[in-house]
């Protein structure tokens, strides 16, 4: 059923006999870098490649502090702390997302509230967020609680998903509204600007992830974003073990975490970031020869990108007519050598967030029941 689409993908990709789904592209001066950290023998936490790394990281995407962290899941995981949520909290995220964002809000205790996404972005929706809050929301002491639970709303965690940025202006205004914390899970966004800013900036913390199926990667590694200055002062000083500085004295003030990026995974990032624009051209490219084939494919429609957005496009979705072409499709592809996958389960599905709060999730069933992401690697 799907022989000439299968073929289209092949040839896009060189034919090869397997095509993977997103794999890492090392074109400069990784192995350089790499050698140097051996070399020096500074491979572990302290090193020059750690401090470049979040320089280049500032003035590439416009932050006034970054702060690397060993994964994504560890800087959603202390962005979690430093908004203030606490143990019985809830915050507001959706259910269309990777487990990292729902593991990091349960290391803290917390209770994930899923909110629907938009058809548009496929990211939390703020007419969706806004219309709970409406219905279960109230004020006291300039806090959120839902008057159902009694549970302070401290925060909301909307993810821009697969690289496409959500409507994060107007969720920023919602959150304001209510008193409520806003993170961003930036993890698959690297380089996605909405309205010509990097995402990531608009709340009080952005989270990045360099996993190594990433645009670009440290292998394991993820980075905090701000723009305030002191508070990311503080989420450096909490992710070295609070240690307070000296020259051989270990005084902590904090119980701080081990979540420091290593020096040699810091070195890849710098080399990968030196052809972050490179690469995320390639894939725009390839976005676009995706969207050119699939426009003459009947029942098969391609995602872009949003409104007011410059999408990286770290994985492209195809949607198909229902839930059946959608397995069809999965079956034939990855049976034939081309790597396909559905969205990640739904997180209300899962055995630990079964019982979490949600609202109708219209469009997130929509969206499980249809899309496929196909083979997205840099083709250089």
């Amino acid at each position: 059923m799907y022989e000439k689409t299968i073929k289209f993908i092949k040839e896009l990709y060189g034919n090869q006999e397997f095509t993977p789904l997103s794999v890492p592209k090392f074109v400069g001066n990784e192995k350089k870098y790499l050698y140097e950290c051996i070399d020096t023998t500074f491979v572990s936490s302290v090193g020059k490649f750690v401090d470049r790394f979040e320089n280049d990281m500032a003035a590439y995407t416009g932050a006034k502090k970054t702060v690397v962290c060993v994964s994504g899941t560890n800087a959603l995981h202390m962005a979690m702390m430093l908004v203030g949520a606490e143990r019985d909290d809830e915050v507001l995220t959706q259910a269309l997302t990777f487990i990292a964002t729902c593991n990091a809000i349960s290391y803290i205790g917390a209770h994930p509230v899923f909110i629907d996404v938009d058809k548009s972005t496929m990211g939390l929706s703020p007419d969706a967020l806004k219309a709970w809050l409406e219905k279960n929301a109230e004020i006291r002491n300039r806090q959120c609680y839902n008057k159902h639970t009694g549970h302070r709303v401290k925060a909301c965690v909307p993810m821009h998903t697969f690289g496409h940025p959500v409507r994060i202006e107007e969720i920023a205004a919602v959150c304001a509204e209510y008193y409520i914390e806003l993170v961003e899970d930036a993890a698959e966004s690297i380089g996605s600007k909405y309205k010509g800013i990097h995402t990531g900036l608009f709340g009080k913390v952005g989270a990045l992830s360099f996993n190594g199926n990433k645009t670009i990667t440290t292998g394991g590694g993820g980075m905090l974003l701000f723009m305030d200055e002191e508070l990311g002062a503080l989420a450096k000083h909490l992710t070295t073990q609070a240690k307070v500085p000296h020259r051989w004295e270990f005084r902590h003030d904090h119980i701080g975490y081990n979540y420091r990026m290593p020096n040699i995974n810091a070195a890849l990032g710098c080399a990968q970031l030196e052809h972050l624009d490179e690469f995320i051209a390639d894939k725009r490219a390839t976005a676009a020869a995706y969207a050119d084939y699939f426009k003459n494919v009947d029942d098969i429609d391609i995602f872009t990108e949003p409104a007011d957005s410059f999408s990286n496009y770290w994985l492209n979705a195809v949607i198909l007519k229902d839930r059946d072409a959608q397995q069809a499709f999965l079956q034939e592809t990855n049976d034939n050598g081309v790597m396909t996958r559905p969205i990640w389960e739904l997180m209300n599905r899962l055995p630990m967030f079964e019982n979490c709060e949600h609202d109708s999730l219209e469009n997130t069933l929509w969206f499980a029941d249809r899309v496929v992401n196909i083979p997205s690697s840099v083709r250089l």
